[in-house]
């Protein structure tokens, strides 16, 4: 047996355990309605594991800054580029209230019903996962079906971090955001740890043309910081 096929073994054997705790977990956030800080906090700080973890890379005072913002909205329907560890999945769960639609590269079918328990008890939103390459015609297509004619409040791209990739997520899909809602990216500070990481080159391009907000936490970081584009009201 190769190291690889052992590591995937070995995961595999631990996934219904991460599940149990995964689950354990929500339960214990959904015990209380939780404050916008303590979203954040537990979005950042989950607490499970392996497959099931949750975790969002986020500046801390970055993400709750956008997290108000957003809030603000009174948001019905959100839609998210970038699904990762659903860290911001699960902070836009609690916020919008009919529909979070979030899109990642990777197949999370395994752990949806998972991802689809985060809203809050009682709550009508229902969490959708979209499973391709969003710079495709035929994924953005899928996307325009689930919203099924209805506008998002808010957009979060935070997927594809090359110029090209942000640039194309954000000429596709800000048109299904209504006016007065909001854009946003992630890691849009020039110095940045990766290469590939250039969404500061789509930003400052941005800056120019469209009303902004950023949220950064230290203007001499590596890496981080939130760029926040408002539709203009028609």
């Amino acid at each position: 047996m190769t190291k690889e096929q052992y590591r995937k073994l070995t995961r595999n054997i631990r996934k219904p355990f991460n599940r149990y705790f995964a689950f354990r977990r929500l339960r214990k956030f959904h015990e209380r309605r939780r404050s916008l800080e303590e979203i954040v906090q537990w979005a950042m700080n989950f607490g499970s594991s392996g497959y099931y973890r949750v975790r969002t890379s986020q500046m801390p005072s970055e993400i709750l800054s956008l997290t108000r913002a957003v809030a603000e909205l009174k948001p019905e329907v959100i839609l998210e580029i970038g699904t990762a560890r659903g860290g911001t999945l699960l902070i836009w769960s609690q916020l919008a209230t009919k529909q979070v639609i979030t899109c990642d590269l990777e197949d999370l079918s395994e752990k949806e019903s998972f991802l689809q328990s985060f809203p809050p008890p009682g709550s009508a939103c229902r969490v959708t996962l979209l499973s391709g390459d969003s710079h495709g015609q035929a994924f953005k297509d899928r996307v325009a079906r689930q919203l099924d004619g209805k506008k998002a409040d808010f957009l979060f791209i935070d997927g594809d971090h090359t110029e090209k990739g942000v640039t194309a997520d954000y000429a596709m899909y800000r048109e299904f955001v209504r006016p007065g809602g909001i854009v946003a990216f992630h890691d849009i500070v020039e110095s940045q740890p990766f290469a590939t990481n250039q969404v500061y080159n789509l930003w400052k391009r941005l800056r120019l043309e469209q009303q902004t907000e950023e949220f950064i936490q230290d203007p001499g970081q590596s890496g981080f910081g939130i760029g926040m584009v408002r539709v203009p009201l028609k």
